[in-house]
């Protein structure tokens, strides 16, 4: 799958952001980047949300350290960033 390389990608070279509610989403759960980054790399975009204003939204489903499910919401901005929009575990 194609986005889910581009995705992986931009963490690797470090090219993402964490949306305010992200980095809040975390502090609740009890989840660092650590825990984004393995379920993004390990994990699958689970369901691809189109019907949003702001443009595509990838729902990704993987393992944080821990070995909790996550979900990590992202999306591509029109200028090609990665935004992390949100992060929680199930």
């Amino acid at each position: 799958m194609v986005k889910i390389q581009a995705i992986r990608q931009k963490v690797i070279e470090r090219d993402y952001y964490l949306s305010s509610h992200a980095e809040d989403e975390m502090v609740d759960d009890n989840l660092d980047r650590t825990d984004i980054e393995k379920a993004i790399f390990k994990g699958r975009i689970e369901k691809k949300l189109t019907q949003h204003i702001r443009g595509t939204r990838y729902r990704i489903e993987g393992p944080s350290e821990d070995g909790r499910t996550i979900h990590v919401i992202c999306r591509f901005k029109e200028d090609g960033n990665l935004i992390i929009i949100t992060v929680y575990a199930l």
